[in-house]
């Protein structure tokens, strides 16, 4: 059953304990990520995975190695942020990763409404980009980046759109999905602790597509994010357009490790006849939980889950 639930005047009280003032319908609500640290050097997230410090997923942390992700206000219809860096200043110059100096990814706390945007640096070192976040929810916003001399990092904070909301249960595992008419098919499955490799195929009415287009450096993109706590896992694809062993499809092959067992959502990103396109898996790693994964519940999804509504899209 759907849950709703009404967002607004405890995140509007917020607006005011922050001191940052945005319209109803912009991100309101700033929070620290649920992560704690333990004496013994590791980290419990929210959704009660251990792991230890120097393993701990991408996006768990708003700030780290110094560097922290600090949302800014921004107009109505935008999204806004800066990373400061070790010296408290922002940063200004980023290397270029996957043709981008910078990723942001958000989804909502359900796993629903996935967004994957490139903002814009202004000289000030502040990201803009047309809001991402489509609609009333708990959202959290990932930003994947590689800042120049320093190492590339995921740092994630959650943020909070006012309003009546209803929840989506996170859709059963499955092995294959459609989107805009594409039928794309999972190959292989995540093992925990270890690399595995995972081939999604893409067709189009019965047909294998086999000229796939280049997107973000490679004829996919994928990230995996963990039921509960929403762990950031950007996965890794196995070869490149133009390497001589690439071809464009109709298969597209990934190496993931993922950290633990349990729920994840595979959102993956491929380009074909000049538009991007999003295609969405549940997978379980390892053995379910006993009495079988209530984040698993609901029918399989019969298209890409968010796809052509409101907030799912790409710049």
């Amino acid at each position: 059953m759907s849950t709703v639930t009404r967002l607004g005047g405890f995140a509007l009280a917020l607006v005011a304990v922050f001191g940052t003032a945005y319209e109803v319908g912009q991100v309101v609500d700033p929070e620290v990520p649920a992560v704690e640290s333990r004496h013994d050097g590791g980290a419990t997230s929210a959704g009660g995975h251990d792991e230890t410090a120097d393993r701990l997923p991408g996006g768990l942390l708003v700030s780290d190695r110094g560097y922290t992700l600090a949302p800014v206000g921004a107009p109505a219809g935008e999204f806004a942020f800066r990373i400061d860096g070790p010296d408290g200043r922002p940063v200004t110059r980023y290397d270029v990763a996957h043709d981008k100096r910078m990723h942001l990814i958000v989804a909502r706390r359900d796993l629903s409404g996935f967004r994957h945007v490139h903002p814009d640096l202004g000289p000030d070192g502040t990201w803009r980009v047309a809001t991402p976040l489509a609609g009333p929810g708990q959202w959290r916003a990932f930003a994947d980046f590689a800042p120049t001399r320093g190492e590339p990092l995921t740092l994630g904070v959650d943020v909070t759109v006012p309003g009546e909301l209803t929840e989506r249960p996170l859709p059963a595992p499955a092995t294959s999905t459609t989107v805009d008419g594409y039928t794309v098919t999972l190959t292989g499955a995540p093992q925990p602790g270890r690399t595995s490799s995972l081939t999604l195929t893409v067709s189009r009415a019965g047909q294998p597509v086999t000229d796939l287009e280049p997107y973000l450096g490679a004829y996919g993109h994928l990230v995996a994010l963990r039921r509960g706590d929403l762990a950031y896992l950007h996965v890794h694809p196995d070869g490149t357009p133009g390497d001589g062993r690439t071809r464009p499809g109709p298969n597209v092959t990934f190496l993931a490790e993922v950290p633990s067992t349990g729920s994840y959502r595979l959102y993956l990103d491929f380009r074909h006849g000049g538009a991007v396109h999003t295609a969405e898996f549940t997978v379980v790693a390892g053995t379910a939980p006993t009495g079988g994964d209530p984040g698993a519940s609901g029918p399989a999804p019969t298209g890409g889950a968010e796809h052509g509504t409101p907030g799912h899209g790409h710049n």
